[in-house]
C-alpha cells in the first residue's frame, strides 16, 4: 500500500515539513531506509544517521527537525506514530471465517459463526469462543474458558482450563495459560501436590508472547489486567496479580501471590520473590530481583553490569569483607563516643 505524506500527516496529527505529495510504501530503518521508505528516530543514540539517511521522509521530533535532510514529520511521540503509520502500511490479513474440517470441538461449546478455527485445534467442554475470534493450528482451548472478541490465539497456544479472556488479546505461539502452579507440601516422606482450583482471568487489550506461561490460581484466581503486555518467555506464578498497562520484557519471572500495579515496567530477566506488593508507576530494571515490597513510585535496579573477569573478582573479594569492615565501622564510631 501507498500513501502520501500529506495523507499521513493529516490522518495522524503531525506538522508536514515538505512534499505533500511523496508517497512511501515502506517501513525501514534510519541507516538503510530508501526514498519510498518512511522511518523514524525517537533514541538520540541514532541521531548521526539522520544526515544521511535515504529515507523519503523521517518522523521525528521538534529538537530533531532541523537536522534532517529529507522530508519529516513531526510530532511528540514518533515512536508511537510510526506503530501507527506502520500498521496502516501493514495491515492485518484478514483470515477466512471458518472451521478446518480437522478440528475437534465439544458439542457442549458455543463458537461464534464469526470465529475461525484452524486445523488440529482442540476446543473442551462448556467453552464460549466469541466473534471474529482467530484460533490458529494445534491451539488447545481447554474445559470452562471463554474469550471474548477478536481476540487471537496463535499457533500451538494453550488454554489449560478454566480460563476467561477478554476482548482484543493477543497470545502467540506456544503460550500455555491455566497450568497449575507450582504448589507442593512438605511432610518426612517427601513433596505433597497441593491442587490448583483457581482460575485465570486476563481483561482486554492483553498481549501474551511466545512460550509465556501463566499458572492457574492455587485458590483464588490469576488475574492479567486490561491493556497488560507480556513478551516472550515470561513466567507468571499462581495467584499473581498484574494491574492495567503493565508491560514485562522476555524472561521476567513474578513469583506467585505477587500483586504488580499499574503501568509498570519490568526489564528483562527481571524478578519478583513471592508475596509481595509493587505500586504503581515502578520501573524495575532488567536482571533486577525486588525482594520486598516498592511502596514508592520510581526507578529501581538491583544489578551489576559485566566486567572483565578480574575485576568481577575483586569485586567479589571486596563484597567479603563488607561484614567485616562493617563491624571496625561500628566499633569505631563506639570508641569515638566514649572519647
Amino acid at each position: 500500500m501507498r500513501f502520501s505524506l500529506g495523507e499521513l500527516a493529516e490522518r495522524f496529527d503531525c506538522e508536514l515539513l515538505g512534499d505533500p505529495g511523496i508517497e512511501v510504501d515502506r517501513v525501514a530503518t534510519i541507516g538503510n531506509a530508501a526514498s519510498t521508505s518512511i522511518t523514524f528516530l525517537a533514541n538520540p543514540a541514532y541521531r548521526k544517521m539522520l544526515l544521511t539517511t535515504g529515507a523519503g521522509a523521517v518522523i521525528l521530533d521538534q529538537s530533531s527537525a532541523s537536522d534532517c535532510p529529507v522530508a519529516a514529520l513531526v510530532t511528540r511521540n514518533p515512536y508511537v506514530v510510526y506503530a501507527k503509520v506502520a500498521s496502516l502500511l501493514f495491515p492485518e490479513v484478514i483470515t477466512e471465517r471458518a472451521t478446518h474440517p480437522s478440528a475437534v470441538i465439544a458439542t457442549s461449546a458455543s463458537v461464534a459463526d464469526s470465529a475461525s478455527v484452524g486445523a488440529h485445534v482442540v476446543i473442551g467442554e462448556n467453552c464460549t469462543i466469541g466473534e471474529n475470534v482467530f484460533i490458529g493450528p494445534g491451539c488447545v482451548v481447554g474445559d470452562d474458558c471463554h474469550i471474548g472478541h477478536d481476540t487471537r490465539l496463535m499457533a500451538n497456544a494453550t488454554l489449560v482450563r478454566r480460563v476467561t479472556m477478554g476482548a482484543r488479546c493477543t497470545i502467540y505461539p506456544g503460550a500455555v495459560i491455566g497450568s497449575p502452579g507450582f504448589g507442593f507440601a512438605r511432610d518426612k516422606s517427601g513433596w505433597v501436590h497441593v491442587p490448583q482450583v483457581g482460575r485465570v482471568t486476563i481483561g482486554d487489550d492483553v498481549d501474551i508472547g511466545a512460550n509465556t506461561t501463566i499458572d492457574c490460581g492455587a485458590i483464588e484466581d490469576t488475574v492479567i489486567e486490561n491493556g497488560v503486555k507480556l513478551d516472550n518467555q515470561i513466567q507468571i506464578g499462581h495467584n499473581v496479580r498484574i494491574g492495567e498497562h503493565t508491560v514485562m520484557a522476555a524472561t521476567a519471572g513474578i513469583s506467585g501471590s505477587t500483586t504488580i500495579g499499574k503501568r509498570c515496567m519490568f526489564g528483562g530477566a527481571s524478578g519478583t520473590v513471592g508475596h509481595l506488593t509493587v505500586c504503581d508507576d515502578v520501573i524495575v530494571n532488567g536482571l533486577s530481583m525486588v525482594s520486598k515490597d516498592i511502596t514508592v513510585p520510581g526507578i529501581y535496579a538491583g544489578s551489576f553490569p559485566a566486567a572483565e573477569v578480574n575485576v568481577w573478582r575483586r569485586y567479589v573479594a571486596r563484597f567479603r569483607q563488607l561484614d567485616r569492615i562493617a563491624k571496625r565501622v561500628t566499633n569505631l564510631e563506639a570508641m569515638q563516643k566514649k572519647k
